[in-house]
């Protein structure tokens, strides 16, 4: 565990993080390159890619990729996804009691997440949790991660420093955006990258979800208290 005690606000991602959805964009992923005849897309590949933007994802399959065939694919995803992958978000076990939580513990909390704002809002909504973030950026935004943008957004927003404020996801691109914006990161093995690929990343600690923060937040000020 690290040396954090200071810490103001608490800066979530979203898919894999929050919300159990990683299987749901696999498929629907995998649905819409079929469907426009893109090759050599595997499940493992499209789990190392969430994360980031979709046009970031495509170009790992098809680095060629010109702006026709983006939007086809942009279009034929945001298809799939809404009528038929974007069902009713599931939190994962714990979430909901954790974030309500560590509102009643002070903490401010922010979402930056690689989702467009209508399926941000959409989710926001059907989990009843919008009133509990803060802050709010997505990939229509900001620039997608890793770049620090969405984080930096937040940041000036809610005028918090950087030493003072924690990312959490569940992806290398989550705590690369961290390191690139000078924030802490936290990573969760709830989503789509594992431990091994967490840790090869700067972060102060990896937990097996959300649901573990409140009490890891705790001891984390109780080693401040006692080191003051």
């Amino acid at each position: 565990m690290g040396e954090r005690n200071d810490i103001e606000l608490l800066v979530f991602d979203w898919d894999g993080t929050l919300v159990d959805s990683i299987g749901r964009i696999v498929g629907c992923t995998l649905e819409t390159l079929r469907e426009v005849g893109i090759e050599g897309a595997d499940e493992a590949r499209i789990r190392m890619s969430i994360g980031l933007g979709i046009r970031e994802m495509v170009n790992r399959f098809l680095p060629d990729c010109d702006d026709e065939l983006f939007d086809r694919i942009r279009r034929v995803y945001s298809r799939h996804w809404f009528d038929t992958y974007s069902l009713e978000p599931v939190l994962f076990p714990g979430v909901r009691e954790a974030l309500g939580e560590m509102a009643e513990d002070g903490y401010l909390m922010a979402v930056a997440t690689a989702k467009g704002r209508t399926g941000l809002d959409n989710d926001l909504a059907a989990t009843g949790l919008a009133s509990i973030f803060h802050s709010t950026w997505t990939a229509d935004e900001a620039q997608a991660k890793p770049s620090p943008a969405m984080l930096l957004a937040i940041l000036d927003e809610l005028g918090v420093r950087a030493r003072d404020a924690l990312m959490i996801g569940d992806t290398v691109h989550d705590l690369q955006m961290a390191v690139n914006a000078g924030v802490p990161g936290l990573g969760v093995t709830s989503g789509s990258h594992d431990r091994g690929d967490l840790e090869a990343v700067e972060a102060i600690d990896i937990l097996d979800g959300v649901a573990a923060m409140p009490r890891w937040l705790r001891e984390l000020r109780d080693e401040g208290a006692g080191s003051g």
